[in-house]
């Protein structure tokens, strides 16, 4: 097999599964599929090899992700429901006062975008930027961003959501180290894009909230100290496991072994369920049968995401197979071109061309696993890549993403408006972000 037919078999591969996601409007995780096969087939493989490669790449894959992010939903659907979710961004107002309330919601939005998918995490808070519109007459986009800035990028940024658990584990980089670099590329950017660009579009377009939708009330809400505890407790214990096994601390080997099974993020999370089902559920007076019921629907959006994921590690599996993985890492060692820019290149187009943020992390880490095999990157350098992939598929959302008319639809705002102030938040995000884990890169 020869380096052009690598090249083509890996843009051919590329150019079916955009155009089954585009044109035909077939589902991603099927085109992934489809798209995976082309690359292995046009490379050389035989029937059973590209069968094999599959399996691999799909069970390999989904042994770890299925599992956190099926936990990770469950989680944040108790939350939802229970209205802990409310509760945060209730207390960082009365801790901010009406004045700061932008920076109330940029917070808010960080903390709750952990545990809650970013549209439900959107819609839960929306009546709390109408109630703020409304009581100081400015711009709906003076709350709006700054919420939407926080929700975007814990969303992209920081575990347990999904793509950047899905990323991490088809890079191979421990969750641990993608926390801390997702705070830390993540608290300029949300200052940036949330709060700076907010006060500044709030100054060039006036919205109202709309008249039509009543504001929630609050009602029996959980306690933020309880609230903000179970949230952060498996975050916490994640970070420790990292922290502990990277040799920072010298302690007894039991005690380690301890730290090993309550830190990985299957047990931080089975924890953390135990303690919503019982603080937020039973306690709140939800029956167990009414438990039951959040559990499974919330399960419903985690199923397609696991299923994306699954595909996206065949994807990875198939270029690894096949060579092309070592090929694209040459060629862009000769080229001159950082893998770290490749990565946020690469998830950047396919953001733009269909939409997904997913999607564009999902397909990025399968291109960009190869090319770190063998690099001799270390764990630092590895959660950084994620985070630039993170960065480049969060840019520019536009019509051909969900969260363009979503966001457009809550805040009663047209086309443009939305591209005005969504999309160029969005594209901000991105540029500030890569720029902030590039510094991290750099210093490490």
């Amino acid at each position: 097999m020869t380096d052009t037919n690598l090249f083509v078999a890996v843009i051919a591969g590329i150019a079916i599964l955009l155009f089954l996601i585009l044109k035909l409007r077939i589902h991603a995780f099927i085109a992934l599929l489809i798209g995976s096969i082309a690359v292995g087939l046009i490379a050389g493989l035989d029937a059973k090899q590209m069968i094999d490669t599959i399996q691999k790449g799909m069970g390999g894959t989904l042994g770890f992700v299925a599992t956190v992010v099926g936990l990770g939903a469950i989680f944040g659907g108790i939350l939802e429901a229970s209205g802990g979710a409310k509760t945060i961004a209730d207390f960082m107002i009365s801790k901010f006062g009406l004045k700061n309330a932008p920076s109330a919601m940029v917070v808010s939005g960080f903390l709750i975008a952990i545990p809650v998918f970013f549209d439900v995490a959107f819609i839960i808070l929306v009546p709390m930027i109408y109630a703020l519109q409304r009581k100081t007459g400015k711009s709906l986009l003076l709350y709006a961003i700054p919420l939407l800035a926080g929700l975007a990028i814990t969303h992209a940024f920081i575990p347990p959501t999904p793509g950047p658990i899905a990323v991490a584990d088809i890079i191979g980089v421990d969750l641990g180290w993608v926390i801390l670099m997702g705070f830390l590329a993540g608290i300029p950017t949300a200052l940036i894009a949330g709060l700076v660009f907010g006060k500044y579009i709030s100054k060039k377009i006036f919205v109202e909230a709309p008249k039509q939708i009543e504001d929630q009330k609050s009602n029996n809400l959980p306690p933020i100290g309880q609230t903000l505890w179970i949230i952060g407790l498996p975050i916490i214990l994640i970070l420790t496991n990292t922290l502990f096994s990277a040799g920072t601390f010298k302690v007894d080997a039991s005690v380690l072994n301890f730290i090993a099974l309550v830190g990985h993020p299957f047990s931080a999370l089975i924890i953390a369920n135990l303690l919503a089902w019982y603080v937020f559920g039973i306690r709140k007076g939800f029956s167990k049968d009414q438990l039951l019921k959040i559990s499974t629907k919330s399960l419903t959006p985690a199923g397609t995401i696991i299923l994306l994921t699954g595909a996206g590690g065949v994807f990875k599996q198939v270029l690894t197979e096949t060579g092309a993985g070592e090929l694209l890492a040459t060629s862009l060692g000769n080229a001159g071109i950082p893998i770290l820019i490749f990565a946020y290149i690469s998830a950047a187009i396919v953001r733009v061309i269909q939409g997904s943020s997913t999607v564009a992390m999902i397909t990025a880490a399968g291109l960009v696993s190869p090319l770190v095999v063998n690099s001799g990157m270390n764990s630092v350098e590895l959660a950084c890549m994620v985070i630039a992939i993170a960065s480049g598929a969060s840019i520019f959302s536009h019509v051909n993403d969900s969260g363009f008319w979503l966001v457009g639809q809550y805040l009663g705002i047209s086309e443009k408006q939305t591209f005005r102030s969504w999309t160029v938040m969005t594209t901000i995000l991105s540029v500030v972000g890569m720029f902030s884990v590039c510094l991290v890169y750099l210093f490490v």
